[in-house]
């Protein structure tokens, strides 16, 4: 059974950075694309970033593009997203995906203008 576990929410002014990360149990990270999404309240749960395997090619939504980097460690079997220039419409839950259907409980990022 594969765990997702997210970290690295919390709180920030518009214009400042977090790095999320997401620790996987198991032994499927390295074989699976990985992806960020956001939820934020009263609206669809969006896909932010992408990573391939091994880490070689990555997807931007465009409204993160030039902001937000992702990367991946597959020797920590962990993965992260680095969000600078944070803007207020970037207030949501980010949930990693591992694969077709593993998902994390989500951290909550919250910016205030």
């Amino acid at each position: 059974q594969v765990q997702l576990v997210e970290s690295g929410g919390g709180s920030v002014q518009a214009g400042g950075s977090l790095r999320l990360s997401c620790v996987s149990s198991g032994t499927l990270f390295g074989l699976n694309v990985m992806a960020w999404y956001r939820q934020a309240p009263g609206k669809q749960r969006e896909l932010v970033a992408t990573i391939t395997r091994g880490g070689t090619s990555t997807t931007y939504a465009d409204s993160v593009k030039g902001r937000f980097t992702i990367s991946r460690d597959n020797s920590k079997d962990t993965g992260y997203l680095q969000m600078n220039n944070l803007k207020f419409e970037d207030t949501a839950v980010y949930y990693c995906k591992i694969g077709k259907n593993y998902w994390g409980r989500g951290t909550q990022v919250t910016v205030s203008s």
